[in-house]
């Protein structure tokens, strides 16, 4: 995740602690030092959408072997022994799980940021406030395309009106709240417009996600956009991300999925603000570049852990079995696991050779095995030229 606001000299924000720290910095399986990964917990597998892209599979059925509550409590309690400080719940839909409310609310109890990733369209006043008031940090709201786009990607019509009025009721009730965009060749038009609905509906914060070749979404490799559209798309991020700044208007923009990403806004930065670049260069340093199998991690609902929500192909063990600080911790029984914290010497192509590698750390493992059938392959959303990665 790229701190696209933050690198241009924006304020600080909860999650900037967790990627800029220095104590950030060289961490084997945690955000920062005596903490634990971020984790991404695929709550249930069932959804009300049906959309194009998802990682997950899901369906509006049930699914057996769904963690049961009793079992999700145990887990929370052993990520608190370990110091987690952020619990996303995910699925598949997590509104549609009756006790996504029992959970969250034992997770803000036990010191950890419960936040929520969700289609949006469930949100009434009264979940609004439900989730205010059990201590939810944030939650995250899907939008991929303005109307029209977003009602076809999701699969149902009405879905974009129903997640704007979702997003509302959160704002109304000061619930934090933002906006998450999967950018694709569909949908790659509606960006700017998407801008223009951060701003004309004061929606204070948008994730842009890179696609990622996984689930349903690994059959839409052809679906993404260009390289050169990649560097357009985030020119046009940098460039209303800059004028939201210039016009006081406080916004969180990030980027997800795309380590390139924060390179491409260094050396932009470098020729037109070289003031503002020696400071992105050092906060890029503290990060690391990607660190799934590192400072993120993923438990989907059967209790399989993976190295991150894109590679639930590599289970690391299960929960059921064994408690999640010690699967994370114990790379002698997983070899992926412990390759992901020690990769550098393991990637071949433009990434083995690249000069930024100590900043994006072979960024998306998923997308290079799609490509190339090679985890350890060059990342093929790579955006940047062979110049700027000092390759002739």
């Amino acid at each position: 995740m790229i701190g696209v606001s933050k690198l241009l000299g924006g304020d600080n924000k909860f999650g900037d602690q967790l990627r800029y720290s220095k104590k950030s910095k060289n961490q084997k399986h945690g955000t920062r030092k005596g903490h634990g990964p971020v984790v991404v917990w695929n709550i249930t597998r069932t959804c009300n959408l049906n959309c194009t892209h998802c990682y997950s599979d899901s369906d509006y059925k049930r699914y057996e072997g769904e963690l049961k509550t009793a079992e999700a409590k145990e887990f929370i309690d052993d990520l608190d022994h370990f110091n987690v400080p952020v619990l996303l719940f995910s699925g598949g839909e997590p509104l549609i799980r009756d006790d996504i409310y029992e959970l969250a609310e034992y997770t803000a109890q036990k010191g950890i940021r419960p936040t929520i990733s969700t289609n949006g369209t469930l949100i009434t006043k009264e979940v609004a406030q439900r989730l205010k008031n059990i201590g939810v940090g944030y939650v995250g709201i899907s939008f991929d395309g303005m109307r029209e786009t977003n009602d076809r990607f999701r699969g149902g019509d009405g879905a974009f009106d129903k997640a704007l009025e979702g997003l509302h009721n959160c704002l109304d009730v000061g619930q934090k709240v933002g906006l998450r965009f999967t950018i694709n060749r569909h949908n790659y038009h509606d960006l700017d417009d998407i801008f223009d609905l951060i701003e004309n509906e004061n929606i204070p914060r948008a994730c842009f996600y890179h696609l990622v070749y996984s689930g349903r979404g690994s059959g839409m490799i052809k679906e993404d956009i260009s390289n050169e559209k990649s560097r357009k798309a985030m020119d046009l991020i940098i460039d209303r991300t800059l004028d939201f700044q210039k016009r006081s208007l406080n916004k969180e923009i990030l980027t997800v999925d795309n380590h390139a990403d924060g390179i491409y806004i260094y050396l932009r930065m470098k020729k037109e603000y070289p003031q503002k670049a020696e400071n992105i260069l050092e906060l890029l340093k503290r990060n690391g570049g990607n660190r799934s199998g590192i400072a993120i991690a993923n438990v989907d609902w059967n209790g399989n852990v993976h190295p991150d929500q894109f590679t639930q192909n590599y289970t690391l063990g299960n929960i059921r079995k064994r408690n999640f600080s010690e699967i994370w911790t114990d790379t002698s029984q997983s070899e992926i696991l412990a390759a992901l914290r020690d990769r550098k010497s393991l990637l071949k192509g433009r990434c083995a050779k690249c000069q930024w590698l100590n900043i994006c750390n072979g960024n998306f493992r998923p997308r290079a095995e799609a490509v190339y059938e090679d985890f350890w392959q060059e990342d093929p959303a790579c955006y940047l030229t062979y110049e700027e990665i000092g390759l002739e």
